[in-house]
């Protein structure tokens, strides 16, 4: 087939195409003749043109190694760097901090001192405290020590009138004996609880 007659085979299958199809020249086969031209119809991709697979780890890997390391942002990259400052930003900037930190220092100061003065009332006030509650639990103790002598009076002065004493055990007739001491004790205890109440 010569040159003339292809080009009048092509020129043929051109006139007769659909709207979408195409037609691929002819390809060389590997013993070095032509093969004839081919129609393709409209949405079919021939064998030739179809993309070689590639796994999917493949394809990233490619895809990363084009982006650069992970964590690597071009943008940044692209970004303009800052101006280097010049002497009096620089001197403006340390007398900004030193009036920060002086006014920090003087709030600390204040702050001290009022903590200072409530350390003191609260130190104050927790020692009154302490007082009243030793007063009030003294109190309690002569409270309970005097309803407790109370208590034993009544029982001896009790047993002493329903029984003579022939039928006394000795502990009941020690009981007896100490009945006078108990009294005595009572009225001191009384005392001293009157005495806390007024102070």
């Amino acid at each position: 087939m010569s040159d003339e007659e292809r080009t009048k085979q092509i020129a043929e299958l051109s006139k007769s195409l659909k709207e979408g199809e195409r037609i691929v020249g002819p390809t060389r086969r590997p013993d070095g003749t032509l093969r004839k031209p081919i129609r393709i119809r409209a949405g079919y991709t021939p064998q030739d043109e179809v993309a070689i697979y590639q796994p999917k780890g493949a394809l990233l890997k490619k895809e990363m190694g084009s982006a650069g390391p992970p964590g690597y942002d071009p943008d940044a990259d692209s970004k303009p760097k800052p101006k280097p400052k010049t002497k009096s930003v620089k001197r403006n900037e340390r007398k900004k901090e030193k009036r920060i930190q002086a006014a920090l220092e003087k709030e600390k100061n204040v702050s001290e001192v009022e903590e200072s003065g409530k350390q003191e009332f609260v130190e104050a006030l927790t020692s009154q405290v302490n007082e009243l509650a030793v007063q009030d639990s003294q109190a309690q103790d002569i409270d309970k020590r005097i309803r407790a002598l109370r208590k034993k009076i009544r029982l001896t002065e009790a047993l002493e009138q329903k029984s003579t004493e022939q039928n006394l055990k000795p502990e009941q007739l020690e009981k007896l004996a100490k009945l006078e001491d108990w009294h005595r004790e009572l009225k001191l205890l009384e005392d001293e609880k009157g005495e806390t109440t007024v102070s």
